[in-house]
């Protein structure tokens, strides 16, 4: 959520006309994140946030936006796409695609407790079920298939130790994603980044998951996976906090319960998701792109994550 596009408050209008929401009071520039441009937008309707796409194609951005559409109408509270009287979800602005979603209410719990675990953990489960019919397919771009071709990319910048280690670790995910229990496992639409940053609460009520941009087909563990290693660690060490960790998976399993593959792949599933951001990381990190107020995320936090989950944890949250 960095500024790469520079969006003029008479550019904005046009489309805020295009969508009927009244006239623009405020365009603010968000801060955050890496991967494209957002604004809040206050306008005489509402409160709104303005997404300019930086990377995503116009031909790959209708699966995001029909997929929030569609859990919206399913209850699950995401911000629903704007759309104009034809329906369309999908716009141009400044040269670039472009949406416009509600804005959710509520402020991102950046310290988690175990109710905001608990909340999150069932909200998960039933955003997977949700998602079962959804007719759209695309594969998770940030999986497998671009871990080994960015790989290569970011290995000069690394010392030996840290170079060895990813190097391990995908050879390792290699394998397990062609062994027929991977094949097994159950999947559908993920979230594939929600982070504390991507979920709202109001008090300690979860009131919306957000950013979905990173959403793809993908397994429900991977998705379990990154859930875990963001809201139940200790941020210092990446190792799990067994309260947090036990909390959040019962109220996953009280909505939908884990099959016996999903249990034995998930310390897996773990290290793949400490891989998938110890990798997208290092690449912002060392092949960064120009953007106003970017600020990269340390790559060094999920390579402690990666550590961790190598010392089976896991087993130790759970005993």
């Amino acid at each position: 959520m960095a500024v790469y596009t520079e969006v003029r408050a008479a550019d904005a209008q046009l489309l805020l006309n295009q969508l009927e929401l009244g006239s623009l009071q405020a365009l603010k520039g968000i801060e955050g994140g890496v991967e494209n441009t957002n604004y809040f937008v206050t306008t005489s309707r509402g409160e709104y946030v303005l997404t300019l796409f930086e990377r995503l194609t116009a031909e790959q951005l209708p699966f995001y936006l029909q997929l929030t559409r569609h859990l919206a109408d399913k209850g699950i509270p995401v911000p629903a796409p704007q759309p104009d009287c034809h329906g369309q979800l999908l716009f141009a602005l400044c040269g670039k695609p472009a949406a416009v979603v509600e804005k959710l209410e509520g402020q991102s719990q950046l310290a988690p407790q175990p109710v905001h675990c608990a909340q999150l953990g069932g909200m998960l489960a039933r955003m997977h079920l949700a998602g079962r019919d959804f007719a759209l397919q695309q594969p998770n771009l940030r999986a497998l298939p671009w871990w080994n071709a960015t790989v290569p990319q970011v290995l000069p910048h690394l010392d030996a130790a840290q170079a060895q280690l990813l190097q391990q670790e995908l050879a390792h995910q290699n394998a397990v994603a062609a062994s027929a229990d991977y094949a097994r496992l159950p999947r559908g639409p993920v979230h594939a980044d929600l982070f504390r940053d991507n979920a709202m609460f109001v008090g300690d009520r979860l009131s919306g998951i957000f950013d979905f941009y990173f959403a793809g087909v993908d397994t429900w563990m991977f998705d379990l996976g990154v859930v875990l290693n963001d809201w139940c660690i200790e941020l210092e060490s990446g190792r799990f906090d067994a309260a947090r960790v036990q909390v959040l998976l019962r109220a996953y399993e009280a909505v939908r319960p884990l099959e016996a593959v999903e249990r034995a792949l998930l310390p897996d599933m773990l290290r793949a998701a400490a891989l998938r951001f110890w990798v997208s990381r290092l690449w912002d990190f060392y092949l960064p792109r120009q953007a106003s107020m970017l600020k990269p995320h340390d790559p060094g936090h999920f390579e402690r994550v990666l550590r961790a989950r190598l010392t089976g944890d896991l087993a130790s949250a759970l005993a």
